[in-house]
């Protein structure tokens, strides 16, 4: 593209955030570093020039409304929903009420408050692009994960087609991507060798999916030539689910 766009990515202290900061640079693109992470976010942002770390705690909306405010140039054209996760993956019983509705908000709530708050600057770009991040595991079963977090991301697959109907008539279009298995350094941490071996044997290509490789996807659907889809879930699953 000729013209840098202003670009906002939640989650970006590290992960797919991160990975997907950094294609956006590579662009040339304005990307401001949203997470409440203050060490990464600023180590993040002070690697690539022209971007900016803006701390926020997603799940508070004065906090997302900070965002905006940030926003120097008056316009947002991509904005990437990204922030989320779980600590654990706990079966029901075993998950609080107090476990449900942080995980819901971390991953679901997050999506809607920083959605509304950025409409009116996305509506003022040209170009206006929502990808959110969803997840396999909120499309299908057949491993243990936390319950919260499958029903989020259900959610954020149903909330990207809500928005898409709605934000087409101003030309936005909003679209999802839907990972599994990726090799993160949060991952690392907590799985030993024999579970990442394990996940990775039952993953058709027989290997985990780095973070550029979701990142490369989010950077095509909010590119120009991905101008006519909105609406949709791209699976990025090494084959894990296929529909």
């Amino acid at each position: 593209m000729s013209d840098p766009r202003v670009v906002v990515v939640t989650g970006a202290a590290t992960g797919i955030g991160e990975a997907a900061a950094r294609a956006f640079a590579a662009l040339g693109d304005r990307v401001y570093i949203v997470d409440i992470d203050d060490v990464g976010g600023s180590r993040v942002a002070g690697s690539l020039p022209g971007s900016r770390f803006v701390r926020c705690d997603l799940t508070s909306e004065p906090s997302v409304d900070s965002v905006i405010e940030a926003v120097e140039e008056g316009h947002i054209d991509v904005l990437v929903n990204n922030a989320g996760g779980f600590p654990d993956a706990l079966d029901v019983e075993e998950t609080s009420l107090e476990e449900w509705r942080r995980v819901i908000d971390s991953n679901l709530t997050s999506v809607f408050l920083m959605t509304k708050a950025a409409l009116p600057l996305l509506r003022s770009s040209e170009r206006g692009r929502i990808v959110n991040v969803g997840s396999l595991a909120g499309q299908t079963a057949g491993w243990r994960t936390a319950p919260p977090y499958v029903a989020a991301k259900g959610g954020v697959h149903a909330l990207t087609r809500a928005l898409a109907t709605e934000l087409a008539p101003a030309g936005i279009t909003v679209n999802a991507v839907a990972p599994s298995a990726v090799l993160t350094e949060r991952i690392r941490r907590l799985r030993d060798q024999a579970a990442l071996a394990a996940t990775a044997a039952s993953i058709p290509l027989g290997r985990y999916q780095t973070p550029e490789e979701v990142a490369a996807w989010i950077v095509f659907i909010a590119s120009d030539e991905a101008g006519f889809m909105t609406g949709q879930t791209v699976s990025v699953n090494g084959g894990r689910f296929m529909a």
